[in-house]
């Protein structure tokens, strides 16, 4: 019999050690509210309407516990889910899934404590626990996923027995929260009952578009005064504000919806409701652009790299953004999901954007709250509007805009002609030398009729004036038509003076 001639296996298979792996896990850089809202995603995930959270006070032996009333798993799906790396980011998930690597339970965990309990129940199963716990895996150097909870925490399990269905994930071993606190330590004890605090403001903040008579969060007890509370930054019900229109900005992986706020000056706020719009970090830290996920809160204010630094002139400026989880990849949202930057392709627009309502925030801040009851600008503020074509962005001028309109109504035979100079001027935009130049000089791009003589901008200002009086817009509408456009925005005194 000939001899076989096949070759060995050309790859070593290479498992990760057990220990180590685990352990770097906890280096994600959690903060303890930012990982307990990575295990309210997953509530709001499983259907969830109620929210327990529960802090336990005792020293070393402290623990905490994140009860929801979602559909809960069975015992194949709670390994799974206790797994490393449960989820593949490459795989298509539900629109309203907010996780992405499969890591969220576990890293956000084990940043915390050092045994995590995680006991489940779906409809219709038994109730069903399992357990890592890191010095167990350290002793074993094994995977180990210990099937019964802690000595002495079974009844901190219990409760899910009088539950239909639910899931229950508990921290003990708390050496990253309440690294050998003294029980009998008042200043320890004080810390942690701020951080209890912290954790309430962090979530009403995350899940403000959440939270309602649909989804409920609840710490450290069941009644209407331990509900979280939702802060929205944007204060959209407040007459002051001033609320631009949703623009959606296309790309090949979906529609990033943008919606810029600038809030009312200090003078038009009580006391009360200035101090809660500052929100958690206060009002300079909480300017910026806000990137939601699936209406999840990823980013609460920040500049994301434009070019922008916080000052106190813009910290009334508040951008929405909102993506869908499809996006990910592209804004290179972290595990934590509490970073993203916007893609090349949309971040002039983004600055043009942002560079709006930053103008809008100086006038309120400067001139006390007196511009703030202007309406924000409509579509025909815009002189260039972003569209797609295929998979393309590519821009346009805004035939809406009542000069081009106006131009275009008036150019008769010279239409046709016209038609193609706007087309030529848009196939050719110098993207590439844009973003260059703002690659090189983030702020060295001058804002529209920056250090243009008063006559000049006034006569522009004055043909679109009369654009959209001939358009059927009262001499008051006209005006304030004008001066909500971004071109113009620096120059309210020449707004004023407009007149039939």
């Amino acid at each position: 019999m000939a001899r076989s001639t096949k070759r060995p296996a050309d790859y070593d298979l290479v498992e990760p050690d057990a220990s180590a792996m685990l352990e770097s896990l906890r280096a994600f850089g959690y903060s303890t509210p930012a990982a307990i809202a990575d295990l309210i995603d997953n509530s709001i995930t499983a259907g969830a309407k109620n929210v327990w959270i529960a802090f336990h006070w005792d020293g070393r032996n402290s623990h905490v516990s994140v009860l929801d009333d979602g559909r809960g798993m069975g015992e194949a799906e709670l390994v799974a889910a206790m797994r490393a790396g449960s989820r593949s980011p490459l795989e298509e998930r539900s629109a309203a899934d907010l996780g992405r690597f499969g890591l969220g339970l576990k890293t956000a965990s084990f940043s915390q404590c050092r045994q995590l309990t995680v006991a489940s129940r779906a409809k219709g199963c038994d109730p069903a626990s399992r357990r890592w716990d890191l010095d167990y895996v350290r002793e074993h150097r094994e995977w180990r996923l210990l099937r019964t909870p802690a000595p002495g925490s079974a009844a901190r399990l219990a409760v899910l027995d009088a539950m239909t269905q639910g899931t229950l994930v508990l921290w003990e071993t708390m050496d990253r929260v309440v690294p050998d606190d003294d029980v009998g330590s008042e200043t320890d004890h004080s810390r942690f009952r701020d951080l209890i605090d912290a954790v309430e403001e962090h979530l009403g903040m995350v899940f403000h578009r959440f939270i309602g008579s649909a989804f409920k969060v609840f710490i450290n007890g069941r009644q209407p005064r331990h509900q979280v509370k939702p802060w929205n930054p944007f204060l959209p019900s407040h007459e002051a504000t001033q609320q631009f229109p949703e623009e959606n900005i296309p790309t090949p992986s979906g529609v990033v919806t943008v919606r810029p706020y600038v809030l009312p000056h200090k003078d038009r706020l009580g006391e009360k409701q200035h101090e809660a719009a500052r929100g958690p970090a206060g009002w300079n830290a909480q300017q910026g652009f806000y990137v939601y996920r699936n209406e999840r809160l990823l980013v609460p204010g920040d500049w994301l790299g434009l070019g922008y630094t916080k000052e106190e002139h813009y910290k009334l400026a508040r951008i929405q953004i909102d993506l869908p989880n499809t996006m990910d990849s592209d804004w290179d949202i972290d595990v934590k999901k509490s970073r993203a930057r916007p893609p090349g392709a949309i971040r002039d627009r983004l600055r043009m954007i942002a560079d709006i309502a930053r103008g809008r925030a100086v006038e309120v801040y400067r001139h006390r709250g007196r511009y703030a009851a202007r309406n924000a600008p409509g579509p025909e503020a815009f002189a260039w509007v972003p569209g797609q074509r295929k998979d393309r962005v590519v821009y346009a001028i805004n035939r809406g805009h009542p000069l081009t309109a106006a131009v275009l109504a008036a150019a008769g035979d010279g239409r046709p002609a016209l038609e193609a100079l706007l087309r030529l001027l848009e196939e050719t935009v110098p993207v590439r030398q844009i973003w260059l130049d703002a690659a090189q000089k983030p702020d060295g791009h001058a804002k529209p009729f920056e250090e243009v003589a008063d006559r000049d901008v006034k006569q522009v200002m004055t043909l679109v004036y009369q654009a959209l009086r001939r358009g059927g817009h009262s001499p008051a509408a006209a005006k304030e038509r004008v001066a909500t456009m971004d071109a113009f925005a620096g120059h309210p005194q020449l707004t004023a003076t407009l007149a039939d």
